[in-house]
């Protein structure tokens, strides 16, 4: 738990999707998608739990069950642009710590987000915090679509990369695929993250850096441009975010069963 850390959670929610259109109003069990979220999120040590929405409809369905939301602009670019307005809005100090939860995310664990806001907190070097955990199989080593952390001695982010780093030279013969993972374990890169408000506030002011475009990975504008980022490693790995019908389908299983824990 975060003991005496301070943040507010917020939840960037936009209607349209390609794959699963007006994701954040799906039904989960009776209740809209980012609600479900919402309450989750509310499980955390945060102060406050804030949905910024792009559409009337989001803000509404979040206020009818009692979830505090805001109406952004829809032309916002990216989540992380999303979140600046919010904390305009919502007046955050620049040395409030903000997590970003993403919308599409009702299994998170609660303990996960106050492990990200903790993180911030014990790194004041940091301008962000993110979290990691151990990846237990080469195919996910190999994957692209599995993005890789690597750490320095002090817990902060020396890269992320969508190819498999670090990579075990004396492990794969003739630059070959390796059939066992170095040690230690490398680590998958989970997509939540902390902010100080000021810093999300700057972040859209930033030049998109090279890497951030080879890459197709926003978080390495921050390092191209000297901020830290310090990362949480967890021990457990996330539960299941939404981008299909077919990942809905599944955590639609999920709350059918019992209790999400």
């Amino acid at each position: 738990m975060t003991g005496s850390v301070s943040f507010t959670v917020l939840v960037p929610a936009r209607l349209a999707s390609t794959r699963l259109p007006n994701k954040p109003l799906a039904d989960i069990a009776g209740l809209p998608m980012v609600v479900r979220v919402a309450q989750r999120a509310s499980q955390s040590g945060a102060s406050r739990v804030v949905v910024a929405g792009d559409d009337a409809s989001i803000v509404s369905a979040c206020k009818a069950h009692g979830v505090e939301a805001i109406l952004t602009r829809q032309d916002h670019p990216s989540g992380t642009d999303r979140l600046a307005e919010a904390c305009e809005q919502l007046g955050l100090d620049g040395d409030e710590i903000v997590v970003n939860v993403q919308g599409d995310e009702p299994l998170i664990d609660p303990e996960l987000i106050d492990a990200v806001a903790a993180a911030l907190a014990l790194h004041p070097e940091a301008a962000m915090s993110t979290a990691a955990h151990e990846i237990d199989s080469v195919s996910d080593f190999m994957n692209p679509n599995v993005v890789k952390a690597v750490l320095d001695a002090q817990g902060n982010a020396l890269y992320f990369s969508r190819a498999p780093i670090p990579w075990w030279r004396d492990g794969s013969a003739g630059g070959a695929a390796p059939t066992v993972l170095p040690s230690p374990a490398p680590l998958r890169h989970i997509g939540i993250y902390g902010y100080r408000a000021g810093f999300v506030r700057k972040f859209p002011s930033l030049p998109p850096s090279p890497v951030e475009a080879t890459e197709a990975l926003e978080q390495l504008r921050a390092l191209w441009h000297g901020h830290r980022i310090a990362v949480h490693v967890s021990h457990v790995a996330p539960g299941p975010g939404i981008d299909t019908p077919e990942d809905l389908a599944r955590v639609r299983a999920v709350f059918a069963a019992g209790p999400a824990s």
